[in-house]
This record gives C-alpha cells, structure tokens and sequence, in this order.
C-alpha cells in the first residue's frame, strides 16, 4: 500500500480568530443553549462567547449566539426582544414540567374543544399579563433555581412575571393536538402558555413541539445549522452578523479617526461632532458609534455634560473596541 506523502495529507484547519458579533445559530432538538456554546467555544476558538434567550433541549429554532464585544449587547438585544413561537400542544396530558420532558402527572379525557373554543382560549392570552413561572425553571427562590428545588423533591413557591403576548392563533391538527403561533416580548413561558391553555379547556395540556422562528432582529431564514457551523472553520466569520445588524433600532454613526481616538480615551464627544442627521440635540437619544472602518466601537447616550453639565454631548453606555 503506497504511503501518503505529506503533499496528500489534509491540511489542517486552523481555528478561526475571535469573532465580534451575532451568530444566528438554528438550534438543534436534544441540545442546550449552553451546550450549543460550549461546542462553538471548542472547535472553533471562541473564547468569548456567550447567547441570548435560552431554549430549552427540546426546542428548536433561532438561538442567537454573541461573540466577542457582542457579548456585551445582550441586554439591548432583549429590550426589544419580539419574539415569534410555532409548535404542537398536546391535550390531555399534565406533566410536571409542562412539556413532553416531563414526568406524566395525569391523562385526563378531551372532550368538547372545537375550533371556536380553542380560538377563544387563545384570544385570551392576547395582552399584557402575570404569567405562572413552571416550577421546572431558571428562576430563582431566595437565591436557588426553582429546578433545582424541584429535582429534589422541594416545595417550590408559585412565582409569576409580567409578559406581554402581541399575537395568539392555533388550530386543532388532531382531536388531541393544536398547532400554535405566538408573538411575544422576552421572558414569556410558552410551556406556561400550554399547561394554562389545556386548564381553560378543561382537559390539561403540555408543550410537544417548539419552534422559535424570530428573535429580534433576526429570523430563522438567517440562522444556520449546528453541524454546519462546525464542519466549516474556514467558512466561519462570514456567518457572523456584525454589531451594527443586531441592533438595527440604534442609529449609526461613523466617526473620523479623531473622533473615534477620543471615545477609546473614555471622553465625551460633543454632539455637534456627531449629530443624528436632521435631528436636533435632545438629552436621552441613543446611537451606536462606529470607528472610522464602519466597525462597532461603542454605545453611546446623547446628555449634557461638561464642566458645567450644559455642553450637548454623547456619553459613552458601553465601549466595544477591541483592546
């Protein structure tokens, strides 16, 4: 058998260098959102690494994955956090998580849920309200996850959240499951939505399937697969959103090298340096300033400062150059 040469040997692939910026990432069924990390983090070299808005191992869908500076935009991304769910309900069936992850609680009959009564129940969840917190949860009591309460076998104490649901629609695929839609801000349960659903029903329900289609501002057309972002190193930085694209409410300015050396040294930068085109100063504006390469170098908030706190200026939120 003739030896291969060093002339026919695969050429390894180095680990691409450190991103600044969003991955969309279409998570996998089976896999958590830290698990997703963690592989991303090892093959590819992404020592910063971080996400925002975990999925749970059963779902599926846009998980977006911050990189780099991006990892200090997370709570941006969430202010504006819409975000859009598909999946099947299952009726008749209770578990103690609220989704088919769950231990089986109780089976109970479905009976009498047509249509018109699903759209009804439905419609009611349209709105701005305290939605149950599942006990199966990251939230915390006195300073302990409720799951881990719940694992133990623990009492776990009823806590709620306001949420706010924009859009509700559902219809029956099956004399015991529903296909669901929601729009949503950030923090809503939708295994909450489910068990609360299946008890204005009557018959109990839990969470089958899940889709997050839209995590603002990105939907699931963008998002690439798993296995794809990690066969492909060499192929790696282009599937990275930069800053500028993961927060398309915050206007951008470009500033002169000049400009961009003050905001590095930490000093305010007269508004006048930089004005919002066609806008006049006012105190509370946002901006995202960018070098004078179009890269993302820092948030910035529109005051008064200056000896006297009477100069228009932009005082820098967050800084994210690169050291």
């Amino acid at each position: 058998m003739p030896q291969q040469t060093d002339a026919h040997k695969p050429r390894p692939v180095a680990a691409p260098p450190q991103q600044d910026g969003v991955l969309v990432l279409n998570k996998p069924k089976g896999l958590s959102s830290a698990a997703c990390v963690g592989k991303i983090k090892r093959q590819l070299g992404q020592k910063k690494i971080g996400h925002a808005g975990t999925l749970d191992p059963m779902a599926t869908g846009v998980l977006l994955i911050l990189l780099g500076q991006a990892t200090k935009i997370s709570g941006h991304l969430m202010e504006n956090g819409e975000k859009i769910y598909s999946g099947v309900i299952r009726l008749g069936i209770v578990t103690d998580t609220w989704d088919a992850e769950g231990r089986v609680l109780e089976s109970r009959p479905v009976k009498g849920v047509d249509a018109a009564r699903l759209q009804d129940a439905m419609a009611a969840f349209v709105g701005t309200y305290e939605q149950e917190v599942p006990s199966y949860s990251a939230a915390k009591h006195q300073g302990t996850a409720l799951y881990v309460l719940a694992r133990k076998g623990l009492a776990t104490p009823v806590k709620s959240k306001l949420v706010t649901i924009s859009r509700s629609e559902a219809e029956l695929v099956g004399p015991e499951r529903i296909h669901f839609r929601v729009a949503c801000g950030s923090g809503t349960y939708i295994r909450s939505l489910a068990h609360s659903l299946g008890k204005r029903l009557g018959c109990g329900g839990m969470l089958e399937e899940l889709t997050r289609e839209y995590s603002h501002p990105f939907g699931i057309n963008a998002a690439h697969d798993l296995d794809q972002v990690l066969r492909d190193a060499e192929g790696f930085a282009p599937k990275v959103a930069d800053i500028a694209k993961a927060l398309p409410d915050w206007p951008a300015l470009r500033l002169g090298k000049d400009e961009a050396a003050r905001i590095r040294q930490g000093t305010q930068l007269p508004y006048a340096d930089a004005p919002l085109q066609g806008l006049a100063f006012t105190p509370g504006m946002r901006a995202l300033l960018l070098d004078e390469s179009g890269a993302a170098l820092a948030l910035a908030t529109s005051s008064f400062g200056g000896k006297n706190r009477q100069d228009e200026v932009w005082a820098l939120t967050r800084g994210l150059w690169n050291p």
